[in-house]
């Protein structure tokens, strides 16, 4: 299928064929006819694109801070690194959808029918059931792309809280301030629209406001004065994009006092307290298109907000529009000024050149679902593997398998031939970025593809073991990223996948740490060493939000399953012995703090007499080295800071190690991995010993939630 998508690197626009994405419970799988190119929102991303770097930095001042924290603690390299990676992702533009149900499992939507979502500009999209909503025969597909636009206007309305015969000023008469003006006439409110340009005012003139021509040299304050009547008016929309502080200067000065300001559009905020205070004004900015923005639990999960509590959220938004358009009370074919087929989508972008535009539309000629819901898409027709070569099949092509194990993989000398991803997008940019053979969203072209002898598990945390299970049973290699299982059920299954297949297939998992080179430097000190050795281990880990998807026991599995394991396996490998017992503190909470498991110390008894403890914190400073390993043991000390700097204290022929760029140890584990199914060896790691390390993982994070 066709898809529209942006390099955020250089702000280049591209019409790419892509998979279609994989249905999903929950999510309906929507046939587009119709979409809007916001003419606002699309020229800022593409604009942000074409800057140079300097630009951007500005345009984003906390991301520098970010970048900036990054190169004190990991260095320069991995920092430019990491950047530039995040720049490389395509980003897919549009979200003002019109289509036709394919699917909708485990949702109230029904096949065939029309529906609004906030898609993107495809010819097929997944959208969360929250996020959609039925359109009313009595609205044509063009005028319900224009919903989710609405639906913004809409919410800052909301937020306004106009009351019949009050004046209202709407600042800023793109498509969201053409259709507010049209909403604040619906409330009966009257309306002063503002403007640069001649033919928006003429459209809200149309709307039944009274305008404001500024490039005519119309004195804003002047005629609002006049328009309420000489007692201020009673609030303002502001709907502009710039990046002046004037827009809100305007808005306070306009107001009566205690008048609401509401923004909608991006504009400067540097706010005169005077300009507020004696006015006692109220100023709030919108989100978006109503409550469940942004919300997981809303809008991924489909958990609805009880209409007793939240009346309006983003999906009724979506319908209260639906309904004023049904009824006639809103009218949007005005504003459509442009129309293309989605195969000319790149002409409707060079379109957004010309600050007249309003409403562009693309068009989907109908087709069968089936010539445009495919599941792959061939990226290069030659390939010849030898059968000693390792060819992989990737699942998952997020920031780390992008950024890290794709490339290491690739420069191992193993064949890349199919890349999958739930959505797509990702796996044709990555796919063609390292030559694969394939991109495609169904892990079934994977595990059916006799081609394929390996495969790499590189998604969330949750479909690991079913993954690892299913490419076990199709009787490949398989390379997962940790962590290997969230559950000692799912430990269990990998278990009996791996023994059914006699040996034949190999497993492992990417803790890489221990192929680092300074631990194996450190692994090779400690070999002669015959008495019980003592280990400290911080993770510095820096603090994640509560809701993030890591930290969700059912999907992540929380940060000490999905990346603590690192470090018991690291301890697990130095001490060459095997866990005997563990124990597990956390930090306490205070009410009403989100509980995690991120702060916490655990301490692992070997076999052999050993010990160790890990510091897992996610309350430390980023200026503090994030990773600290410390080994104790034949009287001497061994010091290993973040990968870099390896140091020996009253160690016999050992001083330092230092390496310029930080080493985890990533290709060499791919690299070892990739060797020995080659040679027809064991993978580096035994499997007993993968099984020992995921169950106390999970043995640690239970104590601690408990």
């Amino acid at each position: 299928m066709k898809q529209v998508l942006q390099n955020i690197a250089n702000g280049e626009t591209q019409l790419v064929e892509v998979p279609c994405p994989k249905k999903r419970a929950g999510q309906l799988l929507i046939a587009t006819s119709t979409t809007l190119v916001s003419a606002g929102t699309e020229r800022m991303l593409i604009d942000f694109g074409k800057a140079n770097w300097l630009d951007k930095a500005r345009q984003q001042p906390d991301k520098v801070k970010m970048v900036l924290d990054k190169v004190k603690t990991d260095g320069l390299a991995p920092t430019v690194e990491a950047v530039r990676s995040k720049l490389d992702q395509p980003l897919p533009l549009g979200y003002c959808n019109v289509g036709r149900v394919i699917e909708a499992p485990g949702t109230y939507f029904v096949q065939g029918e029309r529906v609004v979502s906030n898609g993107h500009h495809a010819e097929v999209v997944r959208i969360p059931k929250n996020l959609c909503a039925r359109v009313p025969d009595e609205v044509d597909d063009e005028s319900a792309a224009f919903t989710v636009i609405g639906a913004i206007a809409l919410q800052g309305i909301r937020l306004v809280a106009p009351t019949v015969g009050e004046t209202v000023v709407v600042t800023g008469l793109g498509l969201i301030g053409l259709f507010a003006v049209q909403l604040l006439r619906a409330n009966g409110c009257r309306v002063l629209g503002i403007d640069f340009d001649s033919a928006k005012c003429e459209l809200a003139r149309q709307f039944g406001a009274e305008t404001v021509d500024l490039s005519k040299g119309e004195d804003p304050i002047a005629k609002a004065a006049v328009f309420s009547r000489g007692r201020g008016v009673d609030g303002v929309v502001i709907t502009a994009s710039t990046k002046s502080n004037e827009p809100v200067s305007q808005a306070a000065t306009m107001c009566r006092k205690r008048g609401r300001i509401v923004l909608v559009g991006v504009v400067g905020l540097e706010l005169s307290r005077a300009d507020f205070f004696e006015k006692e004004l109220t100023f709030q900015v919108s989100c978006s298109y109503g409550p469940g923005r942004y919300d997981d639990e809303y809008e991924q999960k489909g958990h609805d907000y009880p209409a007793g509590y939240v009346r309006w959220t983003e999906q009724r938004n979506f319908e209260a529009v639906l309904d004023l358009m049904a009824s006639g009370r809103i009218d949007v074919k005005p504003l459509i000024t442009h129309r293309y087929d989605i195969d000319n989508a790149l002409d409707a972008y060079r379109r957004l050149d010309d600050r007249s535009a309003l409403g562009i539309l693309l068009n989907y000629p109908k087709k069968d679902v089936e010539s445009v819901a495919a599941s792959s898409v061939t990226l290069r027709k030659t390939y010849n593997y030898e059968s000693s070569d390792v060819v992989l099949g990737f699942i998952g092509a997020g920031n780390y398998a992008s950024r890290v194990l794709i490339p290491t993989f690739k420069a191992s000398g193993a064949e890349l031939n199919t890349v999958v991803t739930s959505g797509g997008v990702s796996a044709v940019h990555h796919g063609k970025k390292n030559d694969f053979v394939s991109a495609a969203t169904d892990v079934g072209a994977v595990y059916a593809n006799t081609a394929i002898n390996t495969v790499v598990v590189a998604t969330q945390h949750n479909q690991h073991a079913r993954q690892v299970c299913g490419a076990l049973s199709a009787g490949k290699h398989v390379f997962v990223e940790k962590p290997l299982a969230l559950s000692f059920e799912e430990i269990d299954a990998i278990d009996k996948a791996h023994s059914s297949q006699d040996g034949k297939c190999q497993l492992m998992v990417g803790y890489n740490r221990r192929f680092a080179p300074h631990v194996q430097q450190m692994k090779a000190l400690l070999e002669p060493v015959s008495g019980p050795k003592v280990f400290m281990m911080t993770m510095n880990a820096g603090a994640i939000p509560a809701e993030h998807w890591t930290q969700d026991p059912d999907v992540g599995g929380g940060r000490i399953i999905g990346e603590a394991c690192h470090y018991i396996d690291l301890m697990r490998y130095l001490a060459g012995s095997k866990i005997k017992a563990f124990t597990a503190t956390s930090m306490g909470v205070s009410p009403g703090i989100p509980i995690t498991e991120d702060k916490a110390a655990i301490t692992l008894s070997f076999e052999d007499g050993s010990f160790g403890t890990i510091h897992y914190l996610a309350n430390g400073g980023k200026a503090f080295p994030k990773e600290r390993i410390e080994v104790f043991a034949n009287d001497a000390v061994l010091q290993l800071d973040n990968f870099r700097k390896l140091t020996g204290f009253g160690w016999k022929g050992f001083k330092k190690m230092n390496l310029w760029k930080q080493d985890k140890g990533q290709s060499a584990c791919t690299q070892a991995f990739v060797n020995a199914i080659k040679e027809g060896k064991p993978v580096p790691i035994s499997f007993d010993e993968i099984i020992e390390v995921a169950k106390v993982s999970v043995d640690v994070a239970l104590a601690l939630r408990n």
